[in-house]
């Protein structure tokens, strides 16, 4: 069961390292013109953040998703690579 866990969590890592390294690419390949279809995607979320004021603390909450083509590929390799191991 305890290995179960641990597959799991690195399955999480591969899966937010694809983002993560997708993302990045898909931003550097916007700038390429025949890459820059990399970069199409969508942006969601809480554009404005949100703000609690306790007089004591002032928090400030805001989640922005940017998905692109490229974070897609990137999670698709790293499920695919993740089966391998």
């Amino acid at each position: 069961m305890a290995f179960r866990d641990k597959s799991v969590w690195i399955l999480i890592l591969f899966i937010l390292s694809g983002i993560v390294v997708g993302g990045l690419l898909g931003e550097l390949a916007s700038h390429v013109e025949f890459l820059n279809w990399l970069a199409y995607g969508q942006e969601f979320g809480l554009s404005t953040p949100v703000e609690l004021n306790l007089n004591v603390i002032k928090l400030t909450f805001g989640l922005v998703f940017k998905i692109n083509i490229a974070s897609i590929i990137g999670i698709v390799l790293a499920i695919f690579i993740y089966k391998k191991i």
